[in-house]
Order: C-alpha cells, then structure tokens, then sequence
C-alpha cells in the first residue's frame, strides 16, 4: 500500500492527519496508539522507535507528557506506551478538566443603595 500510494500528496494527508489527532483522554489509549504509528509508517519508513515514541508524545497535553516521559524508556514498544497511558489515565488526574469548586465559601451580594427617603 505504501508503493501504491507513496506519492506527496497522500504522504501530506497522512502528516496533516497525524498533526491533528491530539491525544485527549476521551479516547482509548490503545486505539489511538496503534492508529498514530501506522500514520507514521507512510511518512518516513526508516523512522526508529525512539523518533516514533519522541513524536507520539508531541501529540500529548504537557503533564501528560512529562508523566509518560518518568515512566518509560526511549526505545520502548508501542505496547508499553499504551498500557503506561492507560495507567496514567485511571490512576491520576493528569488531562481530566474538572471544574473548580470552592470550599464553603459564599459569594457576597452585591450592595443595593436606595434612594428613598424616610417620610418624617
């Protein structure tokens, strides 16, 4: 498939594709693993595991990112990076936007200033 279609139009839907799957944590970390690296095949071949894992990761949010890099190494397979981010994503809250809450405290109402004036 890549000699049939490995021309530079294909090759820059293939990186434009690439480039706009973001890993959020919505999606399935396998999945989407497995769906960026065979983006990555068309586009460089000879491309070795450490450049493949270096741009997985630039498709990360930054904490994610900095987690995924304390946890594993650079010549790691696609399996370990997914079920590193698997983990990550069940055991902490790092990509979860949850909304800000306050503890007890109580917005102040606004002031209302009247203008009457007592009959007397």
């Amino acid at each position: 498939m890549i000699q049939k279609y490995s021309n530079g139009t294909w090759k820059w839907k293939k990186t434009m594709s690439f480039e706009n799957d973001k890993y959020s944590v919505d999606k399935d970390s396998y999945e989407w693993c497995l769906r960026q690296s065979r983006r990555l095949k068309p586009i460089d071949p000879q491309m070795n595991i450490q450049m493949r894992n270096h741009k997985l990761l630039t498709q990360m949010p930054g904490e994610l990112k900095h987690a995924l890099k304390l946890r594993f190494n650079q010549n790691c397979t696609l399996d370990n990076i997914a079920n590193t981010l698997q983990d990550v994503r069940k055991r902490t809250d790092i990509g979860k936007k949850t909304p800000y809450k306050s503890s007890g405290f109580k917005e102040k109402k606004p002031l209302r200033w009247s203008l009457k004036t007592n009959p007397g």
